[in-house]
């Protein structure tokens, strides 16, 4: 074991050693951090990217909406929580591995994986009586502001979350591979969520999941579910 993996192990023995209210306050703490960088990333890249805009005006950001953003991210941290609770009851195991190749591919491996679970569960969430009760709400939003990633029903988040975590129970990943994939989600929702195209048009046909892919899905609810990718949407045929 190098050295760096040592180190990385001293850290993971150290988050084990954590008590519930420091783990409480961590995870609220995070996802807080977590949430002012996703709406500084929007605001700095809508200041400074030339290219017009999607949609003629972003969606105005209302009081209910940030309320509702908040309750995202304190769901965040319940589920962050849970899978605490799954890792120190041995349901999770996590790798100190820092071997490039092996994060590269873990990484890889989580993005399509989850991409693939996330386009069944976006479609779920369009069947008539789930999106009256639950997704109905992120829809208001047929234009985009730095909020809308986070105006999501309870459910859909801890939904989401709960996810990611039977695919950790699935695999061994490594603790870098995880903390990587989690920021790119991140980064990628606010892109995704974003009101002017960040991608170049030539991504489309590497299957990526660009600003104006996602942005199609707001203006026409029954195309482009997946996230990442449009590999699936392709596939099923729901692509456009």
């Amino acid at each position: 074991m190098s050295f760096n993996e040592t180190e990385l192990s001293g850290y993971l023995e150290l988050f084990w050693q954590f008590s519930w209210p420091q783990w409480i306050m961590f995870s609220l703490v995070i996802n807080i951090v977590l949430y002012l960088f996703s709406i500084g990333i929007y605001l700095f890249i809508d200041k400074t990217c030339r290219k017009s805009k999607l949609q003629k005006q972003d969606h105005p950001v209302t009081k209910a909406d940030f309320y509702l953003s908040l309750l995202t991210v304190f769901c965040n941290s319940l589920v962050m929580l849970i899978g605490v609770f799954l890792w120190k009851n041995g349901w999770i195991e996590v790798e100190n591995i820092l071997s490039p190749v092996i994060i590269v591919l873990e990484v890889m491996a989580l993005l399509l994986l989850m991409d693939l679970l996330m386009y069944f569960f976006h479609y779920a969430a369009h069947l008539p009586f789930v999106y009256k009760l639950l997704h109905g709400k992120h829809h208001e939003h047929i234009s985009t502001n730095y909020l809308s990633l986070f105006v999501l029903h309870p459910f859909e988040t801890i939904g989401f979350g709960i996810m990611m975590l039977i695919l950790l129970m699935g695999y061994d990943f490594s603790v870098v591979s995880i903390s990587i994939y989690l920021l790119i989600n991140l980064i990628w929702g606010t892109i995704g969520h974003l009101n002017r195209e960040f991608f170049p048009a030539s991504f489309d046909k590497f299957f990526v999941g660009t600003t104006r892919f996602h942005n199609q899905h707001h203006l026409e609810e029954t195309k482009n579910f997946g996230f990442y990718t449009s590999i699936w949407d392709r596939l099923f045929r729901t692509y456009k």
